[in-house]
């Protein structure tokens, strides 16, 4: 089941490898017998589907999903059934792809205006006028 990120993106079956694992949570009475989450590893570190600064920043988003071999492990036990687990994690792992696939725009230095500027200072004279006009007045003043 190869996941389709974007048009002309698809991520393949070789890249990804499902395995189910008994939840935690909902699941009444065949909660100890059904193995419903799901484990998605998705292969980072070997993948051709994805160009290596995508593959950075992806490295970057994964955060603690990222494992020591360069894998992403994703685990879904959300819902009771392995179908809709294994949907959601399909969709988080396209959610952080298409999230990595978006250039960010680098920031460009600016100073402050010379008005800006202006009205900064301004407003600590007035602040500390004002705060001078709070305080005790001293009777040899």
């Amino acid at each position: 089941m190869s996941i389709l990120i974007a048009p002309g993106l698809v991520i393949p079956d070789g890249d990804l490898a499902f395995s189910f694992v008994r939840s935690s949570g909902p699941g009444g009475q065949k909660v100890n017998k059904v193995a419903s989450a799901v484990q998605l590893r998705f292969d980072l570190a070997s993948t051709a589907a994805l160009d290596e600064p995508v593959k950075e920043r992806v490295r970057r988003l994964a955060g603690r999903r990222l494992t020591e071999d360069g894998a992403i492990l994703i685990v879904a036990r959300n819902h009771r059934t392995q179908e809709r687990n294994r949907a959601e994690a399909c969709g988080r792992l396209t959610d952080l792809v298409r999230r990595a696939l978006l250039e960010p725009i680098p920031r460009r230095p600016t100073h402050p205006t010379r008005a800006s500027q202006r009205k900064r200072v301004e407003a600590k004279t007035r602040r500390g006028r004002q705060k001078r006009l709070r305080a005790r007045v001293e009777w040899g003043e």
